[in-house]
C-alpha cells in the first residue's frame, strides 16, 4: 500500500483541531495538537483521540489519570502551531487555567472537556486512549478546521 497516498486520501477528510493537555510527574503542563479527536458514547460520556507509540510524549499520556481537549477556535492557529511544534514549556507561551482534575485549560478555546481515564486500547502504530467527560464548557467562536493538509 502507498502510504503517502492513503495519507493524502485521509487528509480529505475535515476535522477539528484539539491540544491534548496533562500534567506530567513533576506537576508540569504538557500538551500537544491532535486532529484525532471524537466522540464514543453519550451514556456514560466518552471521548478518544489517539496518539503515536512514538511521540516524546507518549509515556506521559500514558500513565496520566486523565487530561483536557481543548477544541481550538478559528483564531487560535498560533496555539495549534505552538502545540505541533517540539518547544518545551508550550504553556508559558499560552495562558490557561486548571480543570477540576488538574488538567490544563487553554484560555479562549472554543470547547473544552475534563477527563479521566477509562480505556485505551493498541491500534496499529498509535495508542487509542478512551476517557470519561466529567466537564465541559463551550465558548461561541468559530472552529479552527484541518483539511487537505492545511488549516483553514
Amino acid at each position: 500500500m502507498d502510504l503517502i497516498n492513503f495519507r493524502n486520501v485521509l487528509s480529505k477528510f475535515a476535522t477539528g483541531v484539539t491540544v491534548v493537555s496533562t500534567i506530567d510527574t513533576n506537576n508540569n503542563p504538557i500538551g500537544m495538537t491532535v486532529n484525532s479527536f471524537s466522540s464514543v458514547s453519550l451514556d456514560p460520556p466518552l471521548v478518544l483521540w489517539s496518539i503515536g507509540i512514538k511521540q516524546p510524549s507518549y509515556d506521559i499520556f500514558m500513565n496520566a489519570k486523565g487530561y483536557s481537549v481543548n477544541i481550538l477556535s478559528k483564531d487560535q492557529k498560533d496555539v495549534c502551531n505552538l502545540f505541533s511544534s517540539p518547544i518545551e514549556d508550550k504553556f508559558k507561551k499560552v495562558k490557561y487555567k486548571l480543570s477540576e482534575n488538574g488538567f490544563p485549560i487553554i484560555k479562549n478555546s472554543l470547547a473544552w472537556f475534563d477527563c479521566v481515564k477509562w480505556k485505551y486500547y493498541p491500534g496499529g502504530d498509535h495508542q487509542i486512549l478512551v476517557a470519561e467527560v466529567k466537564s465541559f464548557f463551550a465558548n461561541k467562536y468559530d472552529p479552527l478546521i484541518f483539511w487537505n493538509g492545511s488549516l483553514v
